[in-house]
């Protein structure tokens, strides 16, 4: 398999930071990593063999990238406003830096991710579905509180997508975007996934109130919190989403 790994200097994060690119060609998707996760854990935990299939049939090209939940989400006893200042610069390295390099003007790019990269992929999904029109969160979670608590500031929200859409206008374009999109999600039922099959759920409900198209799937009782799982849904989803 066509696999590179590579550096880029960030301008807004100042900071070089690595990432790792499987795949000639197809369609672009961004890679998110778990909590505090790093940009090869893709490939190491096996989820980039579920997927090889579409990879090497030149179906989609991975641009698994690294994080820095360390300095913001999961900082705890940091200054609250400079973490998720850091996370929002973070979000426009992705968006003004990374997707420019891959993405060709007028496509449209894919986001992954499991727990905290399901995070991570609804923001950018539902912030910008201008840039993405697929989003395939796994055991993600989709509002702050675990990270932040009860502190909510103008970059919080806009972190959180449970707060931006229960409050978005039905009218709004980007509802019309959403529908033109595949929104999938999916969490399993074992007690290690409580907490992200709540959010899940709570997510689940905003979007049909807005009456935004989306499959979402709960997978059975002894679906935990784990790669191995993972790397079966991913398997599952992407034969939905790259059908022949």
């Amino acid at each position: 398999m066509n696999e590179k790994r590579l550096t880029i200097h960030s301008k807004v994060l100042s900071r070089d930071l690595d990432y790792c690119v499987s795949g000639k060609g197809g369609k672009v998707c961004f890679v998110f990593p778990e909590q505090n996760g790093r940009y090869f854990d893709f490939k190491n935990f096996g989820l980039l063999d579920n997927v090889a299939e579409w990879v090497e049939n030149n179906q989609v090209k991975l641009i698994c990238v690294d994080s820095i939940d360390k300095e913001s989400w999961s900082d705890e006893k940091g200054n609250q406003r400079k973490r998720i200042e850091l996370q929002e610069n973070w979000y426009h390295h992705i968006v003004d830096e990374m997707f420019p390099l891959y993405v060709r003007n007028g496509e449209k790019a894919m986001v992954t991710g499991c727990s905290m990269g399901g995070y991570h992929s609804a923001i950018f999904f539902f912030r910008r579905p201008d840039l993405f029109d697929t989003m395939l969160s796994l055991s993600g979670l989709y509002s702050p509180e675990l990270f932040f608590g009860n502190y909510i500031d103008d970059l919080v929200y806009d972190n959180s997508p449970c707060h931006f859409l229960q409050n978005m206008p039905l009218n709004h374009p980007y509802i019309e975007l959403y529908n033109k999109s595949t929104i999938i999600a999916c969490a399993g039922q074992h007690e290690s996934e409580s907490y992200l099959l709540n959010e899940t759920r709570k997510l689940d409900r905003i979007l049909s109130s807005k009456n935004i198209l989306h499959s979402f799937d709960y997978w059975g009782y002894d679906v935990s919190h784990d790669w191995y799982w993972w790397g079966k849904q991913l398997s599952y989803f992407f034969g939905h989403i790259f059908k022949n």
